[in-house]
């Protein structure tokens, strides 16, 4: 009797200790952009069909994007998304006209695992840079972490080094989270500045 209280007593420690420590780590710089509830504090820009379901902000139909109302030079963000096979969809970062958004005026860290010319598929930096590996997306969950802090610019899909290079090409702008085809989910969307 005594080892399983004892047992149930270190337990509840451990727990109150790794809950403090996750909470910690969510407070430190880290601002919410997008928690799947609603489309609040993104500038919506084309006629893609953005709604909450399920706890995600998804489009099907249409072209367009999500945007930040406010740019970020140096920054790290960490997103989740789900695609179905056929999907065309990305995070445009530091984009110098959140109006008419490309790979020209922007970072465009793309998520397009059928792209024609498999050059810059998921995980790359269109025509900045290719990616390490070939990772398929479509019907799961899949996490991004992105990190601009200068010139240099770090991708990893699912834990995984995707990019690390240098470019000077845009320096600040917003983020924008882009819906081209497919199904394209979006949830715990993150950033804090460096």
């Amino acid at each position: 009797m005594r080892r399983t209280v004892l047992f149930v007593a270190v337990a509840a420690l451990l727990f109150s200790m790794s809950a403090s420590s996750i909470s910690a780590q969510a407070g430190a710089g880290w601002t919410t952009l997008l928690d799947g509830t609603s489309l609040k504090g993104w500038n919506v820009v084309g006629d893609a069909n953005w709604e909450v379901v399920d706890k995600a902000v998804q489009a099907t139909k249409g072209t367009g994007y999500l945007v930040t109302p406010i740019p970020y030079g140096d920054f790290q963000l960490t997103a989740e998304f789900w695609v179905s096979d056929d999907a065309n969809s990305g995070i445009f970062i530091r984009c110098q006209d959140p109006k008419n958004i490309t790979a020209s005026n922007s970072y465009e860290v793309n998520i397009y695992d059928k792209r024609p010319d498999q050059s810059y598929r998921t995980g790359g930096i269109v025509d900045v840079a290719k990616p390490a590996s070939v990772v398929m997306t479509g019907g799961k969950w899949n996490t991004f972490d992105i990190t601009a802090k200068g010139t240099r610019l770090t991708v990893l899909l699912n834990g995984m080094k995707m990019v690390e290079v240098d470019d000077t090409k845009h320096a600040r702008g917003p983020i924008a989270l882009q819906y081209g085809a497919g199904t394209v989910k979006w949830r715990n969307v993150r950033v804090r500045t460096l």
